[in-house]
């Protein structure tokens, strides 16, 4: 039998303040996220120096536990990934216990902070991303969908579903965003059609594929999470590979896709290099949907 470690390194979670990871685990046993407290400390300070990070919370949960030892007494021991690369045991934190922390933290940046945790799991995003964390469990997609207009329309009204009325809806109005207008609406339901029917047996086909269905941004929200999703599938099912999005820098992504437009080279160049035969990894399919969601924060 799989010990506890084993298990809930499944379902690790990224969450990305200031661009500074916050990383979770999932404790199946009691049903919630343990947070980092190393990675709690380092968002509320702005550091990135993860010695600095170790140091400081050392010095803080001494300080807590003659103040607030309550604060202490609700931390635990979990194995996260240590930058030498190694699984070792770390503090971490319930939600809850995050919250407690950020009220006695001696740093009115905790204030921010707070506001920002709070907001991040009951936002629209919040509730999408849990949701689409268990979309590889769904099986919802059929294998001779993978890559048509009904797939990415299924895929959308699942994570969005009960957030957006719009929810797997196809757009009826002209849209656009960071002065980039996509497919006028009278035109997109044609061009939808013929994005359906291109090519998707290697990579350059399926990126072409993919480039294609940016521009049309076929729904009114929420198009960039659920077509990173379609891609994979298209991947997994064409090439027996899929997206480590883990590797691909956001201002990376966002310049390469605005360029697409017009040039693909480098959304094609950065996609080849993040390539990955780990199709069937929770881990890592959880990675990319925190990843996903990070590209679309401002």
């Amino acid at each position: 039998m799989k010990n506890k470690d084993t298990l809930m390194s499944n379902k690790l979670s990224i969450r990305f303040y200031n661009d500074r990871e916050v990383r979770a685990i999932w404790d199946e046993e009691k049903s919630q996220w343990w947070f980092s407290v190393l990675d709690v400390v380092g968002a509320i300070n702005e550091q990135d120096d993860y010695t600095k990070n170790r140091n400081y919370w050392k010095y803080l949960k001494n300080k807590l536990k003659n103040e607030a030892p309550e604060v202490v007494s609700i931390t635990n021991q979990l194995k996260l990934l240590a930058p030498d690369g190694k699984h070792r045991l770390t503090d971490v934190i319930s939600q809850e216990g995050v919250s407690e922390l950020a009220k006695h933290y001696p740093n009115n940046r905790a204030a921010a902070f707070l506001d920002w945790f709070t907001y991040s799991d009951n936002s629209i995003d919040g509730q999408s991303r849990k949701k689409a964390y268990t979309f590889i469990e769904s099986n919802l997609v059929a294998d001779s969908d993978v890559g048509t207009v009904k797939a990415l329309q299924q895929i959308h009204a699942y994570i969005f579903g009960g957030l957006y009325d719009f929810a797997g809806k196809i757009r009826t109005k002209t849209i656009s965003k960071g002065g980039t207008m996509f497919c006028l609406a009278e035109y997109l339901q044609d061009n939808l059609k013929k994005i359906e029917q291109m090519p998707q047996n290697t990579f350059d086909e399926i990126v072409s594929k993919y480039v294609e269905m940016n521009v049309a941004h076929p729904f009114m929200e929420g198009n960039g999470r659920s077509t990173r999703i379609w891609l994979d599938l298209i991947f997994k099912k064409s090439l027996k590979k899929c997206v480590d999005w883990s590797q691909i820098d956001k201002n990376d992504y966002l310049n390469a896709m605005r360029k697409s437009i017009v040039d693909d080279t480098e959304i094609r160049s950065l996609l080849r290099n993040a390539l990955t035969d780990r199709i069937n990894d929770r881990e890592l399919f959880m990675k990319g949907i925190d990843y996903s969601y990070y590209y679309e924060q401002n």
